[in-house]
């Protein structure tokens, strides 16, 4: 599993695992535009379910420019995580530069009513040489 998820984090028994791919379909360099998909996998390791409420994002381009993104849920969704179950997503991010890189934390609400932030681990965007 590892190995599909290079980039990982815990949290209070959540771990968040992603992976990422640059799709050259999606992209257009020669007009200063390049995206990626990202799969989330969100494990719950604990004894109690948690929700995921919302989200709030950090993306970095390789000039430096920072675009925060945040919002309810993920994909539409606020999905509820039983102990020992996951819930994965795809989602996408553009670029106007061949580079960055992304992280960011999830907002849960536990059984017992507390709310905690989740840690998603900082994960570098790299477009291939030739699509640059």
């Amino acid at each position: 599993m590892k190995a599909l998820f290079p980039h990982s984090a815990v949290t209070r028994d959540i771990t968040v695992r992603v992976s990422v791919s640059f799709l050259p379909e999606q992209s257009e360099p020669q007009r200063g535009r390049w995206f990626w998909a990202y799969h989330v996998r969100i494990e719950n390791g604990g004894t109690r379910a948690v929700q995921l409420v919302s989200r709030e994002w950090s993306i970095v381009d390789a000039r430096g420019g920072r675009h925060e993104v945040q919002g309810e849920g993920v994909v539409g969704e606020q999905p509820v995580i039983e102990p020992g179950e996951a819930f994965d997503y795809v989602s996408g991010c553009p670029l106007n530069t061949p580079s960055g890189a992304m992280d960011g934390r999830y907002h849960m609400i536990g059984a017992d009513g507390a709310d905690f932030a989740v840690t998603i681990p900082r994960f570098p965007l790299v477009a291939p040489v030739s699509a640059s």
